[in-house]
């Protein structure tokens, strides 16, 4: 003891950070270790969480699911109007939106723009003034997209009329998944933006674009996603925040077929410039394969895998396979990252869209060592990109030897969330995600990192022990 002492001391501090500070102080060597009892120490959640843990029924099932999951294999299959793909669209004024469910009046600001938009798109009113009162008398019915199996990124606005597209699970179940176009940057209706200028462009995405792609794909037969996504991963996007790989393969694909279809010359040039002019172009296609993969997943009793991770602008929420279509909420976290000139954290709506889908399906923030480029967009630094990849697979059930990240040696990404992984190790899923203004029509103001609240996961431990309480 005495020799200990004497020698220059080495030491490795667990808990609080506080007491490696006044060691480091003092003119000692510390490494400090992360860490935090599971369940950030709500004792009811870690008792609980102890009996669920190498549970082997669980552990059975999460593995059915991560292989459902991982033979899914989405392709784009065709374009068709939402109320085609979605019946129960036709028989009401119904227009789905992002995240779970939520009342108009707690709607935030760029979901409330958006909704009004695509009621004057619809014609079921032709002010904006006309369709708040619409709303005010009930007659217009909200509701999720991922109730209809869809997504939509940001507000995630989803009206009948609107062209969606269609991708289809090639696997055993040939299931089917929608989501909306892309309508590039600026105003936009996924950002609450409702003037005639979007109004205008949503019609013409119905007519020219949607006709022109849909007859595209009668030609080309369907379009595996998979492979796309998995070359974008190599060639610098994350298939959240940056697509401009993904598009240009997407387009690559298109052409040869597109440039065969029987239509005006001057109508394919600006279907081309529009695609061309837009690098996010492909997200709500790989949101739309990740959803297909992810429902594939859907279902396994006794699973704790994350099958849905979704914001409405004001609460997040989670699903997981065993307790399908069972919503599990809480406030949405803010998003920090870098602003625009002249906006700030004040002007910022809350984490908002179905878009964290691709983190659920292990790219986008799972993916972030594969886009260096993308680290200035969002703040940080490579390192942090690295990180985040790596830190991912301390929550996540498997890897997804189709996804692989060339910065990381082509390690596969982490995939399926264990919520009672994300429980024990106090990690939350990363999510590389744009920012909106609160207000509508203002659109994008910047983009950042946010994750996933604790809250959720504990909920959905909750109610998962009520339902399988006796697992083993």
């Amino acid at each position: 003891m005495n020799n200990l002492f004497q020698q220059p001391l080495s030491v490795a501090n667990i808990g609080l950070e506080s007491f490696a500070k006044n060691i480091q102080q003092a003119g000692a060597t510390v490494q400090h270790l992360h860490w935090q009892p599971p369940a950030q120490g709500n004792k009811e959640i870690g008792l609980r969480l102890a009996e669920l843990s190498h549970c082997p029924k669980i552990e059975q099932a999460n593995q059915i699911a991560l292989s459902r999951y991982l033979t899914s294999q989405p392709a784009l299959v065709d374009v068709v109007p939402a109320y085609k793909a979605i019946p129960q669209l036709m028989n009401q004024k119904r227009i789905l939106h992002a995240g779970p469910p939520i009342q108009w009046q707690e709607m935030c600001g760029p979901m409330q723009g958006a909704i009004i938009g695509a009621i004057l798109f619809e014609g079921w009113a032709k002010t904006t003034e006309s369709a708040q009162l619409l709303i005010e008398q009930g007659e217009v019915f909200f509701e999720p997209c991922h109730h209809y199996n869809a997504v939509g990124p940001m507000a995630g606005i989803i009206s009948p009329s609107m062209p969606v597209w269609v991708v289809e699970d090639m696997g055993d179940k040939h299931h089917r998944c929608f989501s909306n176009f892309n309508e590039g940057l600026g105003k936009a209706l996924r950002f609450g933006a409702n003037n005639p200028e979007v109004i205008k462009r949503l019609h013409w995405m119905r007519t020219e674009l949607a006709d022109s792609l849909s007859a595209t794909l009668k030609l080309s037969g369907p379009i595996e996603l998979k492979p796309i996504m998995a070359q974008a991963l190599h060639m610098g996007d994350e298939i959240h925040n940056r697509n401009a790989a993904a598009t240009s393969l997407f387009l690559k694909k298109l052409l040869p077929f597109l440039l065969k279809v029987k239509q005006p010359l001057e109508q394919l040039e600006r279907v081309i410039q529009f695609i061309t002019n837009n690098d996010h172009f492909f997200l709500n296609l790989s949101m739309a394969a990740c959803k297909t993969m992810l429902s594939a997943a859907e279902g396994v009793p006794h699973s704790t895998m994350v099958t849905v991770m979704a914001r409405n602008g004001v609460n997040f929420g989670i699903q997981i396979s065993s307790l399908k279509q069972q919503w599990f909420q809480a406030p949405a976290n803010a998003v920090k990252g870098l602003f625009f000139p002249n906006f700030g954290i004040n002007d910022a709506a809350a984490d908002l869209g179905d878009s964290a889908i691709t983190e659920t399906a292990g790219v986008g923030g799972f993916a972030m060592a594969s886009a260096p480029a993308i680290v200035k967009f969002v703040g940080g630094t490579t390192d942090d990109a690295l990180n985040h990849s790596v830190m991912m697979q301390n929550i996540s059930i498997g890897k997804n030897p189709a996804f692989t990240l060339p910065t990381l040696n082509f390690t596969s990404t982490a995939v399926g969330i264990d919520i009672r992984k994300v429980i024990d190790t106090g990690i939350l899923p990363i999510i590389n995600t744009g920012i909106a203004h609160k207000l509508p029509g203002i659109g994008q103001i910047g983009a950042g990192i946010t994750t996933a609240p604790m809250q959720c996961f504990t909920q959905a431990l909750q109610a998962f022990y009520k339902t399988y309480a006796n697992c083993k």
